[in-house]
This record gives structure tokens, C-alpha cells and sequence, in this order.
């Protein structure tokens, strides 16, 4: 029981460390915070659904994809933790990844686009998906599933009340709590990187 609970934190932190709710919160006010709370409701709800259908379609259909291109679970790994370090250090320092930008878009409609994919739904999130979902059979899969719904719905009360949120947190706060989200994604990284090289060359862990 122990380790379900261990496995259910360690997934929850990391889909929340880089899909960064606080984070996107000011990104989704800039890009819909002039429009009407319906507006905004709507688009938020939109966002979250086509994120969820995305990160569903890649946890269920990954092992598919490995053997239709012939991936190896270590290579998962180690790219995926290669773009999950990337994004985080760019966190750290105070700055969004280009994986994991809404700028320089020009769709009209913001809730596929640059929301969905690849605000929230990006390389490192189907990445870190893929990862969490094929190393742990079918009940990584559930679990997977499971905490990126939970993951979803609180993004999206994140993005429906994006104007209080972001008035009591402030810029200076959002700042450090981008920092830490950072630190937290390329420990994980690392993290994915590590258990890629010793899968991939058969090297104990002890």
C-alpha cells in the first residue's frame, strides 16, 4: 500500500511540476483574461479536455508506438528526461522552454492552440506520460490516467479563477514558484535520465 501511495506521489508531482498550474494560470490570463468569464470558461474547458485526450491517446497507445518504431523503454527515458531537464532549467532561471512556450502564435483559437498544445500537453508531458505509463503495465497506465484527470481538473479551476488566483499570489511569488518547479522538473529529469542509462545497459541499482 505503501508503494501505491509513493507511486501516486511521484507521478502527481511530476505531472504537476510540469504542466506548472500556477504558472499557466498567468499565461491563460494573458491570453483570455479580456474576454467574459463564460468566454473564459469555455476556452478553459475546451484546453483541458483536448489535453487529457491527448495525454490519454499516448499513455494507452505507447507500448503501440514502441514496437510500430522500434523504441526501447531506455530511449523513452532518456529523452524524455532530456526535455524534461531542458524545460526545467529554463524554469530556473527564470524563463519558459520554447518546448513549453505560448508565445509567437497566431491561431484564433487559443484553447487548442497554444493552450492545449503545447502549453499543457507538450513533449515533456506526453514524454513524462509515456514514461510513467509503460514502465508500470496496466496499473501504471490507471495510475497515470487517473492523476492526470485530478491534474486536469485542478489547472482548470486554476484557469476559471485565474484573476483571483493571480491577484493574491502576485508576480513576486509566481516567480519563486516557477523556480521551484523547475528545480523539482530537472531533478526528475536527471532522475529519468538515470534509470534510461542503467535500463539500457543493464546496471544495477543499489
Amino acid at each position: 500500500m505503501n508503494d501505491l501511495y509513493t507511486q501516486l506521489l511521484t507521478v502527481f508531482m511530476g505531472f504537476f511540476a510540469i504542466m506548472n498550474p500556477i504558472a499557466n494560470t498567468a499565461a491563460f490570463a494573458g491570453l483570455a483574461g479580456n474576454k467574459s468569464n463564460s468566454e473564459q470558461f469555455r476556452i478553459a474547458a475546451r484546453a483541458l479536455i483536448i489535453t487529457f485526450v491527448v495525454i490519454l491517446l499516448f499513455s494507452l497507445l505507447g507500448k503501440m508506438i514502441f514496437h510500430l518504431f522500434g523504441i526501447t523503454l531506455p530511449a523513452l527515458r532518456i529523452t524524455g528526461g532530456t526535455l524534461v531537464f531542458v524545460i526545467g532549467y529554463h524554469m530556473l532561471n527564470g524563463s519558459g522552454s520554447n518546448l513549453h512556450s505560448a508565445e509567437n502564435n497566431d491561431t484564433s483559437d487559443i484553447a487548442v492552440s497554444p493552450l492545449a498544445v503545447p502549453l499543457l500537453a507538450g513533449p515533456g508531458t506526453i514524454a513524462t506520460a509515456m514514461n510513467y505509463s509503460a514502465s508500470g503495465g496496466t496499473m501504471g497506465i490507471v495510475i497515470t490516467v487517473s492523476v492526470f484527470a485530478v491534474m486536469c481538473l485542478i489547472t482548470f479551476l486554476c484557469f476559471v479563477f485565474s484573476s483571483r488566483i493571480l491577484a493574491i499570489i502576485g508576480q513576486g511569488a509566481l516567480g519563486i514558484v516557477t523556480r521551484l518547479m523547475g528545480l523539482i522538473l530537472a531533478v526528475i529529469g536527471v532522475q529519468m535520465i538515470i534509470a534510461g542509462v542503467t535500463g539500457a545497459f543493464n546496471i544495477p541499482i543499489g
